[in-house]
Protein backbone atom coordinates (compact mmCIF):
# COMPACT_ATOMS: atom_id res chain seq x y z
CA UNK A 1 0.00 0.00 0.00
CA UNK A 2 1.36 3.47 -0.65
CA UNK A 3 -0.15 6.48 1.09
CA UNK A 4 0.51 9.67 -1.57
CA UNK A 5 0.52 13.08 0.14
CA UNK A 6 1.23 11.10 3.69
CA UNK A 7 1.34 14.16 5.68
CA UNK A 8 2.02 12.59 9.26
CA UNK A 9 0.62 9.56 8.04
CA UNK A 10 -2.47 8.63 9.93
CA UNK A 11 -4.19 6.94 7.25
CA UNK A 12 -1.96 5.02 6.31
CA UNK A 13 -1.24 3.99 9.43
CA UNK A 14 -4.81 3.61 10.45
CA UNK A 15 -5.34 0.85 7.37
CA UNK A 16 -2.00 -0.73 7.89
CA UNK A 17 -2.63 -1.49 11.45
CA UNK A 18 -6.34 -2.73 10.41
CA UNK A 19 -5.12 -5.05 6.77
CA UNK A 20 -2.38 -7.20 6.10
CA UNK A 21 -1.09 -4.51 4.08
CA UNK A 22 2.81 -3.32 3.90
CA UNK A 23 2.66 0.33 3.83
CA UNK A 24 4.87 2.91 2.09
CA UNK A 25 4.53 6.55 2.61
CA UNK A 26 5.35 9.45 0.19
CA UNK A 27 5.25 13.18 0.50
CA UNK A 28 7.80 16.10 -0.56
CA UNK A 29 7.71 17.83 2.61
CA UNK A 30 10.49 15.47 4.79
CA UNK A 31 9.36 17.30 7.62
CA UNK A 32 5.77 15.33 7.00
CA UNK A 33 7.88 12.29 6.57
CA UNK A 34 9.60 12.13 9.68
CA UNK A 35 6.21 12.95 11.48
CA UNK A 36 5.19 10.09 9.33
CA UNK A 37 8.31 7.50 10.66
CA UNK A 38 8.18 8.38 13.86
CA UNK A 39 4.15 7.89 14.25
CA UNK A 40 4.65 4.29 12.06
CA UNK A 41 7.63 3.98 14.66
CA UNK A 42 5.57 4.58 17.74
CA UNK A 43 2.85 2.33 16.68
CA UNK A 44 5.47 -0.59 15.84
CA UNK A 45 4.52 -1.05 12.35
CA UNK A 46 7.03 -1.08 9.22
CA UNK A 47 6.97 1.47 7.14
CA UNK A 48 8.89 2.55 3.84
CA UNK A 49 9.21 5.91 3.17
CA UNK A 50 10.01 8.07 0.18
CA UNK A 51 10.63 11.86 0.71
CA UNK A 52 10.11 13.25 -3.19
CA UNK A 53 7.26 14.24 -5.25
CA UNK A 54 4.78 11.18 -5.76
CA UNK A 55 4.78 12.36 -9.52
CA UNK A 56 8.38 11.91 -9.56
CA UNK A 57 7.99 8.45 -7.49
CA UNK A 58 9.86 4.99 -9.59
CA UNK A 59 8.92 2.38 -7.66
CA UNK A 60 11.14 -1.04 -8.46
CA UNK A 61 7.01 -2.80 -8.72
CA UNK A 62 3.43 -1.54 -8.40
CA UNK A 63 1.40 -1.07 -5.59
CA UNK A 64 -1.78 -3.25 -4.79
CA UNK A 65 -3.17 -0.31 -3.16
CA UNK A 66 -3.13 3.46 -3.31
CA UNK A 67 -5.08 5.52 -1.17
CA UNK A 68 -5.06 9.34 -0.53
CA UNK A 69 -5.77 12.66 0.84
CA UNK A 70 -5.02 14.86 -1.91
CA UNK A 71 -4.58 18.66 -2.16
CA UNK A 72 -7.65 19.73 -4.05
CA UNK A 73 -8.29 23.35 -3.56
CA UNK A 74 -8.84 24.80 -6.48
CA UNK A 75 -6.64 27.94 -7.74
CA UNK A 76 -8.79 31.29 -6.83
CA UNK A 77 -9.74 30.64 -3.48
CA UNK A 78 -7.73 32.56 -0.71
CA UNK A 79 -4.26 30.47 -0.66
CA UNK A 80 -2.81 30.48 2.87
CA UNK A 81 0.81 32.24 3.12
CA UNK A 82 2.26 29.01 4.83
CA UNK A 83 4.27 26.75 2.07
CA UNK A 84 3.38 23.40 3.99
CA UNK A 85 -0.15 24.01 4.20
CA UNK A 86 0.19 25.07 0.52
CA UNK A 87 1.28 21.83 -0.40
CA UNK A 88 -0.78 20.22 1.43
CA UNK A 89 -3.67 22.36 0.30
CA UNK A 90 -4.03 23.47 -3.04
CA UNK A 91 -4.07 21.12 -6.20
CA UNK A 92 -1.17 23.10 -8.32
CA UNK A 93 0.91 20.80 -6.44
CA UNK A 94 -0.69 17.75 -7.63
CA UNK A 95 -3.12 18.26 -10.45
CA UNK A 96 -5.79 16.40 -11.09
CA UNK A 97 -5.32 14.61 -14.28
CA UNK A 98 -1.80 14.02 -13.41
CA UNK A 99 -2.26 12.24 -10.21
CA UNK A 100 -4.62 10.04 -11.34
CA UNK A 101 -2.27 9.43 -14.29
CA UNK A 102 0.61 8.53 -12.09
CA UNK A 103 -1.63 6.18 -10.38
CA UNK A 104 -2.72 4.11 -13.37
CA UNK A 105 1.03 3.64 -13.96
CA UNK A 106 2.01 2.73 -10.68
CA UNK A 107 -1.27 0.78 -9.69
CA UNK A 108 -1.13 -3.37 -10.45
CA UNK A 109 -3.50 -4.37 -13.23
CA UNK A 110 -6.26 -4.79 -10.86
CA UNK A 111 -5.14 -2.97 -7.87
CA UNK A 112 -7.31 -0.71 -5.61
CA UNK A 113 -7.44 3.32 -5.43
CA UNK A 114 -9.10 4.71 -2.42
CA UNK A 115 -8.90 8.65 -2.62
CA UNK A 116 -11.17 11.74 -1.15
CA UNK A 117 -11.90 14.84 -2.92
CA UNK A 118 -13.69 17.90 -3.03
CA UNK A 119 -17.37 17.09 -4.16
CA UNK A 120 -17.75 20.36 -6.50
CA UNK A 121 -15.43 18.64 -8.69
CA UNK A 122 -17.29 15.42 -9.32
CA UNK A 123 -17.76 15.89 -13.18
CA UNK A 124 -13.69 16.03 -13.60
CA UNK A 125 -13.20 13.67 -11.26
CA UNK A 126 -15.84 10.92 -13.09
CA UNK A 127 -14.10 11.94 -16.91
CA UNK A 128 -10.62 11.65 -15.70
CA UNK A 129 -10.80 8.65 -13.91
CA UNK A 130 -12.36 6.76 -16.94
CA UNK A 131 -9.62 8.04 -19.24
CA UNK A 132 -6.91 6.40 -16.93
CA UNK A 133 -8.78 3.20 -16.59
CA UNK A 134 -9.51 3.31 -13.09
CA UNK A 135 -13.53 2.83 -12.38
CA UNK A 136 -15.63 3.99 -9.35
CA UNK A 137 -16.79 1.19 -7.57
CA UNK A 138 -18.53 2.99 -4.51
CA UNK A 139 -19.00 6.85 -4.29
CA UNK A 140 -20.10 8.58 -1.35
CA UNK A 141 -20.59 12.38 -0.61
CA UNK A 142 -19.68 13.32 2.69
CA UNK A 143 -22.22 16.19 4.73
CA UNK A 144 -21.17 18.31 7.60
CA UNK A 145 -25.30 17.67 8.18
CA UNK A 146 -27.84 16.38 6.62
CA UNK A 147 -29.51 19.36 4.98
CA UNK A 148 -26.18 20.84 4.35
CA UNK A 149 -24.25 20.45 0.89
CA UNK A 150 -21.78 18.18 -0.30
CA UNK A 151 -18.32 19.18 0.49
CA UNK A 152 -16.69 16.22 0.04
CA UNK A 153 -16.58 12.75 -1.93
CA UNK A 154 -15.14 9.55 -1.20
CA UNK A 155 -14.47 7.16 -4.17
CA UNK A 156 -12.65 3.75 -4.24
CA UNK A 157 -11.61 2.47 -7.78
CA UNK A 158 -10.70 -0.78 -8.85
CA UNK A 159 -7.95 -0.54 -11.92
CA UNK A 160 -9.65 -2.13 -15.21
CA UNK A 161 -12.72 -3.08 -13.46
CA UNK A 162 -15.67 -3.31 -15.54
CA UNK A 163 -17.67 -2.79 -12.41
CA UNK A 164 -20.91 -0.07 -12.24
CA UNK A 165 -21.06 2.26 -10.10
CA UNK A 166 -22.56 2.30 -6.45
CA UNK A 167 -23.47 5.31 -4.94
CA UNK A 168 -23.87 4.85 -0.89
CA UNK A 169 -25.92 7.01 1.08
CA UNK A 170 -24.62 10.32 2.30
CA UNK A 171 -22.30 9.54 5.31
CA UNK A 172 -23.02 12.53 7.90
CA UNK A 173 -20.97 14.39 10.30
CA UNK A 174 -23.10 16.04 12.86
CA UNK A 175 -26.55 15.22 14.06
CA UNK A 176 -28.38 19.05 13.78
CA UNK A 177 -27.02 19.82 17.98
CA UNK A 178 -23.39 19.94 16.62
CA UNK A 179 -23.06 16.25 18.39
CA UNK A 180 -20.89 13.31 16.09
CA UNK A 181 -23.55 10.97 14.07
CA UNK A 182 -23.33 7.27 15.27
CA UNK A 183 -21.47 6.61 12.24
CA UNK A 184 -18.76 9.24 12.86
CA UNK A 185 -18.28 7.81 16.19
CA UNK A 186 -17.90 4.50 14.64
CA UNK A 187 -15.23 5.52 12.03
CA UNK A 188 -13.16 7.36 14.48
CA UNK A 189 -13.42 5.30 17.16
CA UNK A 190 -12.14 2.08 14.14
CA UNK A 191 -8.97 5.32 12.92
CA UNK A 192 -7.76 5.40 16.57
CA UNK A 193 -4.34 5.54 16.28
CA UNK A 194 -1.51 6.67 18.45
CA UNK A 195 0.33 9.84 16.87
CA UNK A 196 1.47 12.82 17.15
CA UNK A 197 0.63 16.07 15.05
CA UNK A 198 2.24 17.96 12.90
CA UNK A 199 3.44 22.00 14.34
CA UNK A 200 2.43 24.22 12.53
CA UNK A 201 4.00 27.45 12.17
Amino acid sequence: MLDVGCGVGIVGLVLSSKFPLSASVVDKQASMIEYAVHNYNINQIAVEPYNQDFLDLAPSKPFDVIVSNPPFYADGVIKSANDSLHMARYATHLPLEMFFAKVHKILSTQGRFFFCYDAKQIGDIFSMLKKYHLTPEVVRFVHSKIDKESKLVLIACRHNSKASTKVLPPLTIFEKNDIYTDEAKEAFEFASAHSIKAQRG
